[in-house]
């Protein structure tokens, strides 16, 4: 058999997974490994590196096994990764200094605090496109320098190396021969300037990060490095595309054009909007990111909002309090009553993010009476997962100046067609949803097939994005309007 299959690595917040697909865009075979979860204070989440990368390589070894393909037939491979979250490690003993600090982590909000009175964030925000906030990485880099012994010393004679999950993954995948990272990775860092697509010198004074330490950005397509010492594939296997965790959705969404959206339904749920090769400011807190560039090809931006807690309410509905078994068993729950009877969720339960950054935030549920059942909390939680996304959408359309066509789904929540309809009639706009929800690692693969010449271009991929279904809006404007107004008095709670 030839080398017909693109292998996919989608590095996430609670699993790794690794996805095999085909020439069709087809999804071959999947496997996920969960790993352990850090919690070493209040707000602080970490991640051991070490079991990133074994769940990484187990989910590789079970993916090719399911699959029924030896490594051997893998035209390239794919990274797409949780952002943000960044480690550093020693590149002579090739042991991690510190566990991984995690997006959601905010042990360095008092260095954001501080340089928000030194008035810096102003010129952080023209620069990177990012507001001053725990969630990237340059401030958990800073903290692990300072808290760390001997980190900046080991950093000054060589030896330290730093990055976001996929540089570190394409470290271990090559066995240390290649150090890089892609546009998008590094353009949620905080270090990277977007209008130049490079480290930046004032930044990187201003958090006290050597760039000696940091990976070469290339293009999201480039040729990043060849496989080295895994044992399980030969060595030689092309790795040919990298893309934040966000973007890979937006490009495996098929979103190449300007005002192409995706809403991505994870422990998180992301918004993203194309806005072409124009860096579109947001007046509205939004975030304005680099979605990718191609070989040969120019900087392509986004409008970005995100809320930090999505699939991870139900998470927390299931595991913290016990309400079902499963994750998917939230609908048939919810569906069990017509409406909340007044229960409203905010689901802060790691600060509030896009539009509103408070990162003191915290979740808070209120309207219960002694006739609230767990059925009024699920369906509670399912309408607050889509109205946190109304408020990212209509900020978006006022930054972008023009009222969004349609939103493209995808990610695990994306399956429950209780929801789904819910975010259409909130937003105002059709919500549709492709047959291949797991389209983060979808863009993986097309993002690399792309690096190798399994398509040749853009329109052929748009070729292989399917339809499974459209949800129309059937809620009028005024009952909308109703509905926003009690969602605003929820979040004046918290």
């Amino acid at each position: 058999m030839s080398s017909t299959f693109i292998m996919a690595i989608d590095q996430g917040t609670t699993s790794s997974r690794t996805c095999i697909i085909n020439q069709a865009g087809g999804l071959v075979a999947e496997a996920r490994e969960t790993f352990k979860q850090i919690f070493p204070k209040p707000g602080w989440v970490e991640h051991d590196p070490e079991d990133i990368w074994y769940s990484t390589q187990r989910s590789m070894r079970l993916a090719l096994e399911k699959a029924g393909i030896k490594g051997s037939q893998i035209q390239a491979v794919g990274i797409t990764n949780q952002r943000e979250t960044v480690m550093l490690w020693d590149a002579k003993t090739k042991k991690a200094l510190h566990n991984a600090i995690v997006w959601q982590c905010r042990r360095t909000q008092e260095i954001c605090e501080r340089l928000k009175k030194a008035k810096k964030e102003k010129m952080i925000t023209a620069k990177t496109g990012l507001v001053l906030d725990p969630y990237f990485s340059a401030t958990k880099i800073q903290w692990l320098f300072k808290n760390v012994p001997n980190a900046m010393k080991k950093a000054r004679e060589g030896h330290v190396l730093a990055g976001t999950v996929d540089t570190f993954l394409l470290w271990k995948l090559t066995n240390g021969q290649s150090h890089k990272t892609d546009v998008s990775n590094a353009s949620r860092t905080m270090l990277m300037n977007i209008h130049t697509g490079w480290w930046d010198e004032e930044l990187l004074k201003l958090f006290n990060v050597p760039e000696s330490i940091l990976p070469e950005i290339c293009p999201s397509n480039a040729d990043f490095g060849r496989t080295q010492g895994l044992g399980f594939m030969p060595d030689g296997i092309p790795i040919t595309g990298i893309l934040g965790d966000q973007q890979s959705a937006l490009f495996g969404q098929t979103c190449f054009d300007i005002g192409d959206s995706k809403c991505t339904f994870g422990t998180g749920s992301f918004l993203l909007l194309n806005t072409g090769k124009k860096a579109v400011k947001s007046k509205n807190k939004l975030l304005t990111t680099i979605a990718w560039k191609l070989k040969d090809g120019e900087l392509v931006y986004a409008l970005e909002g995100g809320a930090f807690v999505c699939g991870a309410a139900v998470q927390w509905l299931r595991d913290g309090l016990g309400l079902f078994q499963q994750s998917s068993d939230i609908e048939a729950l919810a569906k069990t009553v017509d409406d909340t009877q007044g229960v409203e969720f905010v689901p802060a339960l790691t600060g509030l993010g896009a539009p509103h950054w408070k990162p003191e935030a915290r979740g808070v549920i209120s309207g219960l009476t002694r006739g609230t059942t767990k059925a009024h909390v699920a369906r509670a939680t399912l309408e607050a997962m889509a109205l946190q996304n109304v408020d990212i959408l209509v900020t978006m359309q006022k930054d972008l100046g023009k009222k969004i066509r349609s939103v493209r789904v995808d990610g695990g929540a994306a399956a429950n067609d209780l929801l789904m309809q819910m975010q259409a009639d909130y937003c105002g706009v059709n919500v549709v949803r492709p047959q291949n929800l797991e389209t983060t690692a979808l863009g993986a693969a097309f993002i690399a097939g792309l690096g190798c010449g399994m398509w040749k271009d853009l329109e052929e991929i748009r070729r292989v994005w399917k339809i499974n279904k459209e949800f129309k809006v059937k809620m009028t404007p005024a009952k909308r309007k109703e509905r926003m107004l009690r969602w605003e008095k929820a979040l004046e709670k918290v």
